[in-house]
């Protein structure tokens, strides 16, 4: 897509249990990676959407798409455009129709990862918006194999960074039409397929890290899910 606008979909922020990142930093991160904006995606919350409009005002030139990564019975599910978190560790077609009700648009997220990500049968059925063809987290296996799902069922795919650190932000991000002026425009290109998933996937020695960061992070937090 020449000359689209450069969205990261997928970013946790302090307000999640397994990141540390104020949401200012990553704002001022943006431009230096060539981002007009990104959804804060934290693990089944709403807790930064308040700070994320007052960061809104004060950064007008950015768009900041208010979302959550719920955690489903199947596998993680981001929820765009959603005023309150969906009922986490429900079916992910009751919760797709949950997003749907309550105004927001629904994407697989990073399918095909051992954990936390659904598998092909409900990749290839779930009836999500689009489907997170680009996660900056996942293998390029993986990431190969959403795209190949999405092509199958003409859905549209995003991509995102799944950043937990600020240095990861960008690493993966979705394209839109550059004319995308509001939270409006996101979602309805979300819903109509029209975005693209781009950016890089994770090696084996950074999948390595990352899995032995998270076991720590699960052992500080005394095993509790995130």
């Amino acid at each position: 897509m020449s000359g689209a606008a450069r969205f990261d979909l997928h970013v946790h922020s302090a307000y999640s249990r397994d990141s540390g990142v104020p949401l200012e930093a990553i704002v001022g991160r943006l431009a230096f990676q060539g981002l007009r904006g990104f959804a804060l995606t934290d693990h089944n919350t709403v807790r930064g959407h308040a700070e994320l409009a007052a960061l809104q005002a004060k950064y007008p030139a950015y768009l900041f798409l208010p979302a959550v990564e719920v955690s489903s019975l199947e596998g993680h599910l981001l929820a765009y455009g959603v005023p309150e978190a969906p009922p986490a560790h429900r079916g992910i077609s009751e919760t797709i129709e949950w997003v749907r009700a309550h105004g927001g648009e629904s994407v697989l997220a990073h399918p095909f990862r051992l954990t936390h990500g659904v598998g092909r049968r409900i990749a290839e059925s779930a009836p999500a918006s689009a489907i997170e063809g680009r996660n900056g987290h996942n293998a390029e296996i993986a990431n190969l194999r959403a795209e190949d799902v999405a092509a199958r069922r003409n859905r549209g795919t995003t991509g995102g960074s799944d950043a937990h650190r600020l240095s990861d932000l960008g690493r993966a991000f979705t394209n839109f039409d550059p004319a995308v002026a509001s939270v409006d425009d996101l979602l309805e290109a979300i819903r109509k397929g029209r975005t693209s998933g781009d950016g890089r996937s994770m090696n084996l020695g950074g999948r390595v890290r990352l899995s032995v960061r998270s076991a720590l992070l699960r052992v500080g937090r005394g095993f509790r899910p995130v």
